[in-house]
């Protein structure tokens, strides 16, 4: 392959440390029928690892350079699709699942793919995933603490939170100006509170979070609801609405939730 110089708008930093492409593959735990996706495969130094456990290979990538040149590959398990893997339709994607997403994610996609893995989790069994870590230390954020947010509660309330690694700069081509980490990830069987409206959960924690400083009392009339079924909703379930969105636990978000879809109408 030529040499491929990074592109700054598709956020390419390539990795190539032999270390970390091993605790990848070990984190992913292959199984015989398993299927992987990945996101974002550059050159295909972590896509070499997986073609080479035999099983399919399906990769995602936007640069048609690099995509046309990863299908130039001698490799009859892999399949390459050149494409904004936001755009795809992942029903289309993923038609056989299940899948195990792994992927070293260009990250000002991160976030965004992240949650696209979470609207179809029942086609995963595992993922693994390369994120900022300021982004890492967000999915594995506890309650009471300044990183607590949208992605600490939608992503816990679903999935199963592990870090593999750590990863300097250096494992990088270019070297990013931050640290990174690989996470592991499970999607959970049941969500880890009872919920009668993932819709509405949703649009609560987002709510919660969308302006951090105010309280939930305010920060919720800010996203449809009206001020009676906020002060029922608090009332019923015992939560002071004085407090703020980063000290809830999901169980707390998930009784809140429940009881506002129960007043739906009133």
């Amino acid at each position: 392959m030529s040499i491929h110089r990074p592109r700054k708008r598709f956020g390419q930093n390539f990795l190539h440390d032999q270390h970390v492409l091993d605790r990848i593959i070990a984190a992913a735990d292959f199984c015989e029928d398993d299927r992987i996706l990945e996101v974002g495969p550059g050159p295909g130094a972590l896509t070499e690892r997986l073609l080479a456990t035999g099983l399919p290979v399906l990769a995602v990538e936007i640069d048609r350079d690099l995509g046309t040149a990863l299908q130039t590959r001698d490799a009859k398990n892999l399949e390459v699709k050149i494409g904004d893997v936001l755009r795809l339709d992942w029903s289309e994607l993923l038609p056989e699942p299940p899948y195990k997403l792994i992927a070293n994610l260009p990250y000002n996609i991160s976030s965004q793919v992240l949650f696209k893995a979470l609207d179809h989790r029942r086609a995963f069994r595992r993922l693994v995933l390369m994120f900022q870590k300021e982004v890492g230390d967000r999915l594995l954020a506890k309650e009471g603490t300044r990183t607590y947010g949208i992605l600490s509660v939608l992503i816990q309330t679903w999935f199963k939170i592990e870090k593999v690694v750590k990863v300097p700069p250096g494992a990088f081509h270019p070297p990013p100006k931050v640290d990174s980490v690989v996470i592991c990830l499970e999607p959970l069987s049941e969500p880890r509170t009872v919920l009668h409206d993932e819709e509405l959960y949703r649009r609560l924690v987002k709510g919660a979070f969308a302006q951090r400083r105010k309280t939930l009392r305010n920060s919720l009339r800010g996203s449809g609801w009206s001020v009676e079924q906020i002060d029922r909703a608090f009332s019923d379930v015992a939560i002071d609405p004085g407090r703020r969105g980063e000290t809830l636990t999901i169980e707390e978000f998930g009784a809140l939730a429940n009881v506002l879809s129960s007043h739906l109408g009133d």
